[in-house]
């Protein structure tokens, strides 16, 4: 689960103690010659300067091949930039970076926001905020700059998706359709077919602010309860409770799935 409410950046000590990973001297042994090994810690300190620290780090679990050099998350944050939604729905714009030493990962930056009301982040995955991507041949500052710059220079383009969002009211049938493929998202159509969930306590707001029919309030409730696992399911005669994402990668993954899901919705 992506730790995304923190407010308070990380020390290199702290960063280190959760993701030894990302301080790896050089590539791994199986890396090709080709590859130009740039550490995780370098890009960090670059995004210092462009006034981006650090909230929360994360690393895949190691293979014995690949001990420190593994598949690693870092979520960056500039406290000087915030998104003032209407009724206190603040958010704050991240960046999450991910990384490896293995030459089997590219630096690849997504776009996120961290929504104060409920302290959850979000991942946006329009066609706008594509991937951005910075290969291990060759790294310079100036490359850096030019791709958080253009991740910035979009971040009205997350206000209007907000608002449209907000102005987008579905009906009941709608929002047992984006319930139903919510749980596809994070499950697959033939599993969702196997189970049953009351959709009705599914969609069961946990705060009043998310109490409404716009597309905006109720893909907030429906992304927390996916990713929080807050629900419980029907599998024959037994009842389960869902288990909440723990796996950076799988939440990262179902994040932008459901963003790219909700956007389908809009007017």
């Amino acid at each position: 689960m992506l730790d995304l409410k923190n407010n308070k950046f990380l020390t290199t000590e702290e960063i280190k103690e959760k993701a030894n990973s990302i301080f790896a001297a050089q590539g791994a042994e199986c890396t090709s010659e080709k590859y130009s090994h740039i550490s995780t810690a370098n890009v960090i300190e670059d995004m210092k300067l462009l006034g981006w620290g650090v909230v929360d780090v994360k690393q895949v679990k190691s293979r014995k091949t690949n001990v420190g050099y593994q598949k690693h998350l870092v979520v960056f944050r500039n406290n000087e930039l915030v998104i003032e939604g209407k009724d206190d729905d603040t958010v704050f714009p991240q960046i999450l970076l991910t990384n490896s030493s293995d030459g089997k990962n590219a630096f690849t930056f997504k776009a996120g926001i961290f929504r104060l009301i409920c302290e959850n982040g979000l991942v946006i995955s329009t066609d706008e905020f594509a991937d951005l991507r910075i290969r291990h041949m060759g790294y310079d500052f100036k490359e850096l700059q030019k791709t958080i710059t253009s991740m910035v220079e979009k971040l009205p383009l997350t206000v209007e998706s907000m608002n449209k969002f907000k102005q987008t009211i579905l009906v009941e049938n709608q929002i047992m359709d984006f319930a139903k493929k919510a749980l596809e998202v994070r499950y697959g159509a033939d599993e969702v077919k196997r189970i049953t969930v009351d959709l009705t306590d599914f969609l069961r707001p946990v705060r009043n602010e998310d109490a409404g029919n716009d597309l905006w309030s109720v893909f907030n409730r429906v992304q927390e309860k996916v990713i929080e696992g807050d629900f419980s399911y029907n599998f024959g005669n037994r009842t389960r409770k869902a288990r909440r994402i723990k796996n950076f990668q799988q939440d990262m993954v179902v994040n932008s799935k459901l963003y790219e899901l909700a956007a389908e919705y809009c007017n």
